[in-house]
């Protein structure tokens, strides 16, 4: 059953492509193809699958050429970022656990949470003065979600289950943000994220009671103490 879904998953995201393709949509073919590839990249990471990586730094080029044209220089700049990011993630979700084999899903340690509060408050006020002298559209939304989405990413490279929390917010504001500059697909492919980044945080916390549970090397390195013992 779940084979037929995704056959249907890809035969719906094809369909899409073609009809933009042949201009039967009102959305160009870069916005399309960047919803596509967008859904897909979030649906693998959902399930921890390390060809989220190569899908994703995909649609981060789309995005790139998208975001240009639409003069949020800030969302644009982030995707080149993330291409970096995507190859250091794509490595370390081969290599990056014990015995240079796949990592499990953790918890963010405390105190590389407070570096990243910090890092998103002062990224945020460089930015939003940044994006002003470029005269920019939405500075000050733009610049937040630029920077929150850098420690998302961060956070998603390490896979701690506290990324989610940081997208979930990041795309209600891109949500609201892209239906003012009239991108509605990229807009509704936002809240498409919104709900698999839920689905993520209760997939990946649910995958990390078990890893507990289960004793698994390095399922615990980073967390809590009371998360360490059983309910």
């Amino acid at each position: 059953m779940k084979r037929f879904g995704l056959w249907i998953a890809i035969f719906t995201g094809l369909t899409l492509i073609a009809a933009s393709w042949w201009q039967w949509l009102p959305y160009g073919l870069t916005e399309t193809l960047g919803f596509v590839t967008g859904v897909a990249c979030v649906y693998l990471v959902v399930r921890q699958s390390v060809w989220n990586f190569p899908l994703g730094i995909a649609n981060n080029i789309f995005f790139l050429i998208l975001f240009v044209s639409a003069r949020l220089y800030g969302d644009a700049g982030l995707q080149i970022v993330y291409v970096a990011l995507g190859f250091q993630g794509w490595y370390y979700w081969l290599y990056g656990g014990q015995n240079r084999k796949a990592p499990c899903v953790t918890h963010a340690p405390l105190r590389l949470l407070i570096v990243l509060g910090i890092f998103v408050i002062i990224g945020t006020t460089g930015l939003v003065l940044a994006l002003r002298a470029a005269k920019g559209s939405a500075p000050v939304m733009d610049a937040f979600t630029t920077v929150l989405s850098l420690a998302a990413q961060y956070l998603l490279n390490r896979k701690t289950v506290e990324n989610w929390l940081l997208w979930i917010v990041a795309d209600i504001i891109y949500i609201w943000l892209y239906i003012l500059r009239g991108l509605q697909l990229t807009a509704i492919l936002y809240f498409v994220f919104l709900c698999l980044c839920i689905a993520g945080f209760l997939n990946w916390r649910r995958l990390l009671k078990a890893q507990v549970s289960a004793g698994r090397p390095g399922a615990t390195d980073n967390l809590p103490e009371a998360a360490t013992t059983s309910d």
